[in-house]
């Protein structure tokens, strides 16, 4: 199966791939930027996200699986690559795996090291609903603010929320399989995985993802790198200061 997508404008094709529980509509309205400046910009659903297909098997190797298969599909042979957070993991595997199909790299919020669990809370404000007694957006928004104080975080998760059938609500994700493979997400890229063209690292300034401390082993895999630091913003940088997000990546691309 496919990864769907959304895809718009003309030109070198722009893969954005987005983080744990997001989706491509996270990416809308940079997207149409990108396209504006000549780009055909792809917003890809990872497996068990979206719109896309679920399925019981969830890592690194088979979600790169995912890419190449969605690349061949659309007989792309050079792209750029964009990845926040999970999605910056899939991109570096990525970009290490099939350096010859991708120009350039672009990582949001994200290093190659291992990451230890913290989505625990998330996860069990997620798992704390129940659709056969929450049949309103309100409701369920009510059970996750117990667990997520954050309301823009709460926001971000009820983009998720949907009417499966007129009168039933979902989670477009694949919850059960995503809360067993949590130890997935913060796996490191393997030390010997190389990638030697044009890399931006971008990191959020209130964000800890990515320390200075972390510099040397993202130049290890990552020779050509650099890093920028997105004044304003944590985690989600592309959400809470576009505007520099964007000037930055297109700075990078031009």
């Amino acid at each position: 199966m496919v990864l769907h997508s959304r895809i718009e404008g003309e030109g070198l094709p722009l893969l954005i791939i987005h983080g744990f529980l997001g989706m491509s509509d996270n990416w809308k309205s940079i997207a149409t930027q990108f396209t504006n400046d000549g780009f055909q910009v792809h917003s890809l659903d990872l497996r068990n996200h979206g719109k896309s297909f679920h399925s019981d098997v969830f890592n690194y190797d088979v979600m790169v699986n995912d890419v190449k298969e969605y690349i061949d599909f659309h007989q792309i042979t050079n792209c750029v690559l964009l990845g926040h957070s999970m999605g910056g993991k899939v991109a570096m595997l990525f970009a290490t795996t099939y350096p010859d199909i991708v120009s350039k790299l672009i990582v949001a919020d994200i290093g190659p090291k291992y990451y230890a669990p913290h989505h625990q809370l998330i996860l069990a404000g997620l798992n704390a609903v129940d659709f056969d007694l929450q049949t309103s957006r309100s409701e369920v928004e009510e059970i996750l603010a117990h667990y997520i104080p954050d309301f823009g975080t709460r926001q971000f998760l009820m983009k998720n929320v949907y009417w499966q059938t007129p009168d039933q609500l979902a989670f477009r994700f694949n919850l059960p399989v995503l809360t067993t493979t949590i130890q997935v997400i913060g796996t490191d890229l393997p030390y010997e995985r190389t990638f030697h063209k044009p890399t931006l690292f971008l990191r959020g300034a209130t964000s800890d993802y990515i320390l200075d401390s972390d510099l040397d082993l993202i130049l290890h895999h990552f020779y050509a790198a650099t890093l920028v630091t997105i004044d304003n913003a944590g985690h989600w940088l592309h959400a809470e200061n576009p505007k520099d997000f964007y000037f930055k990546v297109l700075q990078f691309l031009k």
